[in-house]
């Protein structure tokens, strides 16, 4: 969606090393944003994007409008598993991924790609991109890239730029959480409800004012992880505000 990062050159990165031929969308789309969120103030920086995007290899960058993806009279909307929206961003965020279904069923109509990048820091987007990818029947596969982080851990976000410096550093606190919170699962299977309370408690502690989730899931369905189930893909979620910005981030219990 623009204000571009190192995270997303990753993507374009991973199609050029698979041999193909980098092609980057880029669309700042209304339909996923919910009354009162920050659609008006989302840093939209495209002209210094496109130029990034050109500098790591790419061969076409392509920016429609919103009259080009939603002309007048367009009406249709693709509605996602409520499996898989139902919960985590999904929950606090009715429609936010019908919003996503759509424009990216749209996306991929319009440009056919071989193959999708999709980064797993947003990974409940990926999971519900993977599903209405099989399920619609669309063209090519969808390839998740790990997550790109700063030197501190820090998740690399469009949104990390709306953090004042003392925000930033207090950001941290969600890899802390995450990668404390693995430690545990893998000792004991699954996460104790004792340690699930201090790991919010530390995260509201440093900074943040709520922490919306914090759960741990499988990666492939996003079904809670219940005691006795195999880890092999589970992945510790959080979401939390921090001043005026709500930040996410999930890493693999087993990474």
């Amino acid at each position: 969606m623009g204000a571009l990062h190192a995270g997303h050159m990753a993507l374009i990165d991973a199609a050029t090393a698979a041999g193909l031929t980098p092609v980057v969308s880029i669309f700042v789309n209304p339909l996923q944003f919910g009354v009162g969120e920050d659609l008006a103030r989302y840093p939209r920086t495209l002209e210094s994007d496109v130029a990034l995007c050109f500098e790591h290899g790419a061969a076409l960058v392509w920016t429609p409008t919103a009259e080009v993806l939603y002309p007048e009279g367009f009406g249709t909307k693709v509605l996602p598993s409520e499996a898989l929206t139902g919960v985590l961003c999904g929950a606090a965020r009715p429609g936010h991924f019908t919003g996503v279904a759509t424009v990216v069923t749209k996306l991929l109509r319009c440009v056919r790609p071989a193959v999708s990048f999709f980064g797993e820091k947003d990974y409940q987007q990926l999971c519900v991109i993977k599903n209405i990818h099989r399920d619609l029947h669309l063209d090519g596969r969808i390839q998740g890239i790990p997550t790109v982080r700063e030197a501190d851990g820090l998740a690399l976000s469009s949104r990390n730029r709306y953090l004042s410096a003392a925000e930033r550093a207090q950001a941290t606190a969600l890899i802390r959480t995450l990668r404390n919170a693995a430690i545990i699962i893998k000792k004991n299977g699954f996460l104790p409800d004792n340690d699930s309370k201090e790991a919010i408690d530390s995260v509201l502690s440093s900074g943040f004012s709520t922490v919306d989730y914090f759960e741990v899931r499988h990666g492939d369905d996003l079904r809670l992880v219940q005691p006795g189930d195999s880890l092999a893909a589970a992945r510790v979620f959080i979401a939390a505000r921090l001043g005026n910005t709500r930040l996410i981030d999930n890493i693999p219990v087993q990474g």
